[in-house]
């Protein structure tokens, strides 16, 4: 929004700051690119009644303090998860993050997150969780740069650069919509 209404230059980066530390976005080559945080796995046994709720085997399963991380055998069944949210909800997490290998040659990894817990059942393209996966398949690939697909509904891709204890998360913005506020001053409205 900053860039696409010229309150900032596309060529100028833009600070935030979060509860995860400071959040540096950069244009680049039509694309937003965002620095935050790796939220790497931390392997764990597969949570009782987690395999139920998604409807399928887990093969790996892992935390990072806020999702747990559900590898499942290939692109095809992520794709036909018809998760129980209301069982996912009561999982102790924010949301579950479900991944697998692609079977496609463009992308690296695909994945699928639900958070019910959070009034979220599945999110279009999830940035958080997208600092964990970037880390887990980061491993396992042998890559520092991996292309990911999140295949919800709307679907979009996202393109990972790991960078030590930073991942760096490139993809398409798109303005969705405009407000304008207005404040009372004395006789009327004012922009």
């Amino acid at each position: 929004m900053l860039w696409e209404t010229a309150v900032a230059p596309k060529h100028e980066r833009i600070r935030f700051q979060t509860l995860s530390g400071w959040l540096e976005c950069a244009f680049e080559g039509g694309a937003v690119a965002m620095d935050f945080p790796a939220k790497p796995i931390l392997g764990c046994g597969v949570p009782e009644g987690l395999s139920e709720a998604l409807g399928c085997e887990v093969l790996a399963c892992g935390n990072n303090g806020m999702d747990y991380l559900v590898e499942v055998r290939d692109a095809g069944l992520l794709g036909a998860l018809k998760p129980d949210f209301g069982a996912l909800a009561k999982l102790p997490v924010r949301g579950v993050i479900v991944t697998s290998v692609s079977d496609l040659p463009q992308w690296d990894f695909v994945s699928r997150f639900f958070a019910p817990a959070a009034g979220v059942d599945e999110d279009p393209v999830t940035g958080s969780a997208h600092c964990a996966l970037g880390p887990y398949w980061g491993e396992k690939l042998g890559k520092k740069e991996l292309v990911a697909y999140q295949a919800s509904a709307r679907g979009g891709l996202v393109k990972i650069s790991l960078a030590g204890s930073r991942v760096i998360l490139r993809g398409n913005a798109v303005l969705m919509s405009e407000i304008q506020l207005r404040h009372w001053e004395g006789s009327g409205f004012r922009k």
